[in-house]
């Protein structure tokens, strides 16, 4: 909350004459700078704009308005740029006043890039069956303050299987921490038999200690929410009560639980958020929860069953060893965005004609929002009516955000957003080595080719020399020799990564034009102010599964 007794000025960096970053100055909402907060001052250029009370900085930092999930306003239009070449920024950036340059060094680079990992191994045999999963390394890399991504991993106790998620939030960071705290209660619950749901509401009812249903593999900065607990345990045991009735005797199909556990924790956070709460902060809290949003992309591996549940445009790739020793990435994921044909249809058969030309525009659902699933966003899937009803009766901050009192644009027949998962299933084999979940900070900077062979190489310790690639530059006999000579001092230190995805995000922010990893380019990124770390990347959240050949290998013969 902003401390200070009035408005105060914040620099905004000038337009550069050889590169634009922001317009030129002119007031403006501080809406528009979610990285700038508590009003100070930002020491990153010369010109200035007013920020005033009312606006997102001097509220809490989980309504703040995106740059990149979502489209300003046209009248804002102006001062959002896309995320230039970091290179370019390196050696072409003018500032009305130049910051002093320092380089990280070595080990100062390895201590932010390895921060937020953590690393599990999975017994062979956990006394019910045998783990295809050997185990799995993540890791979370911020460009927001503080980070929007969450990364979850748990195994199911009353039941086979492995569950793990990826969840990249926008306009905060609320939703995505609710869903990565709650989602895989609802999945666990939804694949639950029917008998084991009866013994735990029993358990509930009597006051005796419940079944453990998950066991969690966590990061200590992977944190639970101890204030809501309460209230997410009611929601989940109205769920699990109503499967109780509506029990077919079937065995339940992963497939179906995963659909429902999405779609109905979605309509949990909806409710709860309706309802409200007595308790203030809590109130807030289910309403921060609503009004964010956040997408998901959740592995469930259960022996050689590996299903994907995705919604949104984080992804999930598998890593393919072939016969001569190669590497090759299988998609086991679509993103639910503008590029993806399909998802554009599916969104305009479900409004009339009339909206067909308003519904994706600039590549973004309504113009605002960029993928087309999410869970939360009411802003998308309430009515008008309901939307000023809440906030009208929520508490000040809320009533006060112009986030949330905007209505988008040509809003006529809600919902125009969904949290319905896309569900892949796959049958692991031996060839299949690994899997990597990740929010779309590191799509957007590597191929998923790249990953494959990037995560391959370091699993298993062998380093595959590429052609250098000089991409039309213009290079010389000594600095082609220079180049070799850099790599081949580079492949004593490249497997010094002990955990899979700190390698891959060091490539992912360190790589350059020749697709090496570069020192001095990593250092710069990792240097970058908070105010401009989030213009030339976005939250970077990995995890990488890795498997059990010989147990796939076991399971498939036991099928033939």
């Amino acid at each position: 909350m902003c401390v200070c007794p009035g408005p105060r000025r914040i620099a905004i960096p000038v337009r550069s004459s050889r590169l634009p970053l922001l317009s030129d100055a002119m007031p403006a909402p501080a809406h528009l700078f979610p990285l700038i907060r508590n009003c100070e001052i930002s020491r990153i250029g010369s010109t200035v704009c007013y920020c005033h009370h009312k606006h997102l900085c001097c509220l809490s930092s989980h309504f703040a308005h995106s740059h990149f999930r979502y489209a300003p306003q046209k009248k804002f239009a102006a001062l959002y740029r896309p995320k230039e070449h970091f290179n370019h920024f390196i050696h072409t950036r003018d500032y009305a006043s130049t910051p002093q340059r320092f380089y990280l060094t070595p080990s100062q680079v390895n201590s932010i890039l390895k921060a937020n990992e953590y690393s599990f191994k999975v017994p062979e045999f956990d006394g019910k069956n045998v783990s295809s999963v050997l185990g799995f390394d993540s890791n979370q890399l911020p460009a927001n303050a503080p980070i929007e991504d969450r990364r979850s991993a748990a195994t199911c106790l009353q039941t086979r299987g492995m569950l793990l998620g990826v969840f990249d939030g926008h306009a905060g960071c609320a939703c995505a921490q609710a869903v990565s705290e709650r989602l895989f209660y609802y999945i666990a619950v939804s694949l639950l038999p029917h008998e084991t749901l009866l013994e735990i509401e029993n358990a509930v009812e009597s006051g005796r200690a419940l079944l453990p249903i998950l066991q969690w593999h966590k990061h200590p900065n992977d944190y639970f929410s101890k204030e809501a607990s309460k209230l997410y345990f009611n929601s989940l045991r109205t769920y699990w009560q109503e499967l109780i009735d509506l029990n077919s005797g079937e065995t339940t199909d992963v497939r179906e639980a995963l659909i429902n556990a999405f779609k109905r924790l979605d309509n949990d956070i909806s409710l709860e958020a309706q309802v409200g709460d007595p308790n203030s902060f809590l109130n807030y809290l289910v309403l921060r929860v609503a009004f964010s949003g956040a997408t998901a992309c959740v592995a469930h591996v259960d022996g050689i069953d590996l299903h994907i549940a995705n919604t949104g445009d984080s992804r999930a790739m598998l890593g393919v060893q072939e016969e001569d020793g190669s590497w090759s990435a299988v998609n086991l994921s679509y993103d639910h965005n503008a590029q993806n044909e399909r998802e554009v249809e599916r969104v305009k058969m479900e409004h009339p004609k009339s909206e067909e030309k308003s519904l994706v525009k600039q590549d973004r659902l309504l113009g605002l929002l960029m993928p087309f699933r999410a869970f939360g966003d009411v802003k998308f899937k309430w009515s008008i009516e309901l939307q000023k009803r809440v906030v009208e009766s929520g508490p000040d901050q809320l009533n006060d955000n112009e986030y949330t009192k905007f209505i988008p644009p040509n809003y006529f027949t809600p919902p125009y957003l969904t949290a319905e998962p896309e569900v892949i299933h796959h049958k692991l084999r031996p060839q299949d080595k690994f899997l990597v979940l990740a929010t779309d900070g590191l799509w957007e900077t590597m191929h998923r080719q790249d990953v494959a062979r990037i995560v391959g190489e370091y699993l298993t310790g062998v380093h595959h020399q590429q052609p250098i690639a000089v991409g039309g530059y213009k290079v010389t006999l000594g600095q082609m020799h220079g180049l070799l000579t850099e790599r081949r001092a580079r492949i004593s230190s490249v497997f010094e990564d002990q955990n899979a995805a700190t390698h891959l995000i060091r490539h992912a922010v360190g790589n350059n034009e020749f697709g090496t990893v570069d020192h001095e380019r990593l250092s710069k990124m990792l240097s970058l102010p908070e105010e401009l770390a989030r213009m030339y990347r976005d939250d970077i959240t990995i995890i990488v599964v890795q498997f059990n050949s010989h147990v796939i290998g076991a399971y498939q013969n036991e099928e033939l």
